[in-house]
């Protein structure tokens, strides 16, 4: 008998916190643990605020993929376009 064939799956992600009225954007395997790593009280620049919450997402199925997802909407240096990025994606998941 075989055994199931497992994929991992990638993200790429756009997170935000309300109190510091920044965005931060990355990639990951496991969008629950790197959520609860970035709210944890750390000296990198996510752990000066402990309410970051998910603003956007994108599956991919290699980490290249979500590595270069990343390094593209990094390379925009615009908080306009991250925003309307998100917000198409906020009207289309209506």
């Amino acid at each position: 008998m075989s055994q199931p064939f497992f994929m991992e799956t990638f993200y790429f992600y756009i997170i935000f916190s309300p109190s510091t009225d920044k965005y931060y954007i990355g990639h990951t395997s496991g969008l629950d643990e790197r959520l609860r790593k970035h709210n944890s009280n750390h000296k990198g620049f996510t752990g000066r605020a402990g309410d970051w919450q998910f603003v956007y997402t994108e599956i991919f199925s290699s980490k290249t993929e979500a590595y270069q997802r990343e390094r593209q909407i990094k390379a925009w240096k615009s908080r306009e376009r991250v925003e309307s990025l998100i917000a198409r994606n906020q009207q289309a998941s209506k």
